[in-house]
């Protein structure tokens, strides 16, 4: 039962629900650059220090708390079993960044905005390298690497290089107009890459 959420915390849920569904539909008619956080919280019927309760900018509306999901993804990989690849495991616990609540339709619409704006892809980048230093890790434990103080270069490459597939696997799919397979896409460079 300590798992349930308060009451104030699916309250949370519900309003960061519904300004993000809010601010993409707004992105989506609008165009991300051109749609401010005024129109946001004018569409949604809050204040912009309201809004700043629950987004630290409006990047983060379509990128997600880059922090939190890290974490998530690390948790995930952490917890794949101890003889599992790398690969196999980095795989797996990429697979969790796809929320089961969201449609392919709506994960479209994501994509779509994403490759619009250029401060969204900046976002991306950054986290990217936070990311390579939060997996890194497991990853150098899997790669039977030594441990040592800071993550091995071998390890952040590898992590930098499986980002990299997941990131063209998207893009993939997103040329696709949404009718490809990701995962068959990650699949496939991964193959690529591991030659």
């Amino acid at each position: 039962m300590a798992d349930t959420p308060t009451l104030r915390e699916r309250a949370r849920r519900a309003a960061r629900a519904e300004i993000t569904a809010t601010a993409i539909q707004l992105f989506a008619e609008n165009g991300f650059e051109a749609t401010t956080i005024d129109q946001i919280t004018t569409a949604v019927g809050i204040s912009r220090r309201s809004f700043f309760h629950y987004f630290g900018s409006k990047e983060d509306l379509v990128l997600g708390d880059t922090e939190a999901l890290g974490e998530s993804v690390r948790a995930a990989l952490e917890g794949r079993p101890e003889d599992e690849s790398a690969w196999t495991a980095v795989r797996a616990a990429f697979l969790t960044l796809q929320p089961p609540e969201s449609s392919p339709e709506e994960r479209f619409v994501l994509v779509r905005i994403h490759h619009e704006a250029p401060s969204l892809r900046a976002r991306h980048l950054e986290k990217h390298l936070r990311w390579q230093t939060l997996l890194a890790p497991d990853v150098q434990r899997r790669l039977g690497l030594p441990a040592t103080p800071d993550p091995d270069p071998r390890a952040l490459a590898f992590v930098a290089a499986a980002l990299a597939c997941f990131d063209a696997a998207v893009d993939a799919w997103y040329r696709s107009g949404g009718a490809d397979d990701p995962e068959r896409l990650f699949d496939e460079a991964v193959a690529t890459i591991r030659g």
